[in-house]
């Protein structure tokens, strides 16, 4: 059974703790990762939720940013960014930005949403393309992964195998459904320790990159954290890794079952 969530700003709300607290995660988490490439170490990347401001109103603000890094910098320099701006009690994004530099193909864009406007309805602003009316309670591609490990995590940890979730987001300036399979309990292996975890593959479309639609694969964490640990791209030319190598300001610790041996 596939489940559809178009979720509005009323329910986000009821179901979101006094004052907008997150249960799964808080303002202050910071999580660095490495890229590899087969054996290689081809990048780093940061996911962290720092507090900020937006049109005078407190916002959590979410930044990912991901970058190459020996070898693979000087074949193919690749530094992205990308940033959401968090309605505190929605849990909605205000604000997206994409900021792209991948070899010489550069790409920056900033959104702005309105949720209230329209009962109906989404208003999104983009710089590069103008106004868009969407479905009510969009999210973007940062926000939407926020939450999913607040909202559907917690609650449907007993998903069974082979069940999808879908999340409507707003990336690369157009309607994206992030269409995730639940896969099952796996215990993986990190620098930081085992962790067991729920796996899920994206839903990915074939072609250019991808042979199959489960050619990617994420790890959350299965605690109380649901902390994005791991994700697979197999590509035609062979898989990328990207896997915690360090974390701080999580709202329980971390429950890792063994030190790794490295």
């Amino acid at each position: 059974m596939e489940r559809i969530f178009y979720i509005t700003g009323f329910v986000l709300i009821i179901s979101t703790f006094a004052k907008g607290q997150a249960v799964s995660y808080k303002v202050g988490e910071k999580v660095t990762y490495t890229i590899q490439y087969g054996f290689i170490t081809a990048g780093s990347g940061t996911l962290e939720l720092k507090s900020d401001t937006f049109k005078g109103k407190e916002v959590w603000h979410s930044k990912l940013s991901a970058r190459t890094t020996g070898m693979a910098e000087a074949l193919f320099k690749v530094l992205d960014i990308y940033e959401s701006f968090i309605d505190p009690v929605t849990e909605l994004p205000v604000k997206s930005i994409r900021n792209i530099h991948e070899g010489r193909y550069k790409r920056y864009n900033v959104v702005l949403y309105d949720h209230h406007s329209r009962a109906d309805s989404s208003v999104l602003n983009s710089d590069l393309t103008g106004i868009h009316i969407t479905s009510p309670g969009i999210h973007d591609i940062l926000s939407c992964f926020y939450f999913f490990r607040n909202h559907i995590l917690p609650i449907d940890s007993n998903l069974k195998k082979g069940e999808l979730t879908t999340i409507t987001t707003w990336f690369t300036d157009e309607l994206y459904p992030v269409r995730l399979k639940f896969i099952g309990t796996e215990e993986i292996k990190t620098k930081v320790g085992k962790i067991k975890c729920y796996k899920f593959n994206p839903v990915t479309e074939t072609g250019r990159l991808f042979k199959t639609e489960e050619d990617v694969s994420f790890w959350f964490s299965a605690d109380k954290n649901f902390l994005p640990v791991k994700i697979r791209f197999d590509i035609f030319v062979g898989a990328f890794t990207c896997e915690i190598m360090s974390y701080e300001g999580l709202a329980y610790p971390l429950e890792i079952k063994k030190k790794a041996i490295n």
